[in-house]
């Protein structure tokens, strides 16, 4: 997308169920953690999506290796967003309207998509469903 002559990067708020295929090797999640890499697309996350990861992926594998991961999610271009009193209050909203469909941490996810216009990159279909935010379905 160009505006003035600059190309606009995009924006992608990833959901924990992305970094799980991404480190079991998924070529499309690749593709989206390849283009951040590049310059091509700019990629965020909640600290409560982050958490929601980290969790899952110390149930299979143990807390030293979901350590590891942590660190390196930490260290890649992913900008992990903090939860403020804005970012709540909307998270809160949306988990009150969809109270038996989606998650706390889904409701973080898609209020940050929102709140950085931005398209959610997810493997869960109630976040699709919902339709209150862009998003792309990774499936297994």
């Amino acid at each position: 997308m160009l505006l003035g002559g600059w190309r606009l990067k995009r924006k992608n708020v990833f959901d924990a169920g992305v970094l799980a295929l991404y480190f079991a090797g998924h070529r499309e999640a690749k593709k989206y953690v390849d283009e951040i890499y590049m310059g091509k697309a700019e990629a965020y996350m909640c600290e409560v999506n982050v958490a929601e990861f980290l969790y899952n992926y110390a149930k299979v594998f143990g807390w030293n290796s979901a350590q590891i991961k942590h660190n390196l999610i930490r260290s890649s271009p992913i900008n992990i967003i903090s939860p403020n009193e804005n970012l709540t209050l909307k998270a809160a909203k949306l988990k009150l309207k969809h109270y038996n469909i989606l998650s706390l941490a889904d409701s973080y996810l898609i209020a940050l998509a929102n709140q950085l216009k931005a398209t959610i990159i997810t493997t869960d279909k109630d976040i699709e469903e919902v339709d209150e935010a862009p998003t792309i379905l990774l499936a297994f």
